[in-house]
């Protein structure tokens, strides 16, 4: 039993790591609005070794179409403004020489067509995990049920909750899709 306990489990654990992945995901697709997850996975080249720009500076947005960057080393300006640059997420960084402004234009019509395909995409690539994940922990509870060390019924009860947990990270994923196309849908 503590075999089929610790299959669904995991099978769970992984499946929060998908629509976790896919969260995060969804933070880095520009909406039209400033958000310091647009910027703080940018890895920089700081003294040879490449960081994540969150780590290595403060990124705030004062207004609903602005990030500012604030370096804790001023010397890593530069870097960090072509860091932002070879990212290509479609912004330019302006350098003050003190902090970098990163100004958010109003995204066209196409533009907003184009994120919300690339949404649908990576929410269709985590169904497709979770499921895999599925269909692997339903392989070892039949194994399980095969060798005889439980009964058919607890074997399908098994599989139901199986079956039940994916359900409900499916419907996250959705859920989470669809927040996306509204806020990227709104003008």
């Amino acid at each position: 039993m503590a075999d089929l306990d610790t299959i669904i489990l995991e099978s769970e654990d992984h499946m929060n790591k998908a629509v976790e992945f896919l969260h995060a995901e969804f933070n880095g697709l520009r909406s039209g609005k400033a958000s310091p997850s647009l910027v703080e996975g940018i890895q920089v080249p700081y003294y040879g070794t490449p960081t994540r720009l969150k780590d290595m500076a403060s990124i705030s947005t004062p207004e609903p179409r602005l990030i500012i960057i604030s370096p804790f080393d001023p010397t890593a300006l530069p870097d960090i403004e072509k860091g932002i640059i070879e990212a290509d997420i479609g912004i330019s960084p302006l350098n003050d020489g003190k902090v970098i402004r990163i100004p958010i234009p109003e995204l066209s019509e196409e533009r907003r067509n184009d994120i919300i395909k690339v949404a649908k995409n990576k929410s269709e690539e985590q169904r497709i995990a979770i499921r895999n994940i599925r269909r692997e922990a339903n392989d070892a509870i039949k194994a399980i049920q095969k060798a005889g060390d439980v009964s058919e019924d607890i074997m399908h009860d098994a599989l139901d909750s199986v079956q039940k947990t994916t359900d409900a990270h499916i419907k996250q994923v959705d859920e989470l899709f669809g927040k996306k196309e509204a806020e990227l849908s709104e003008v």
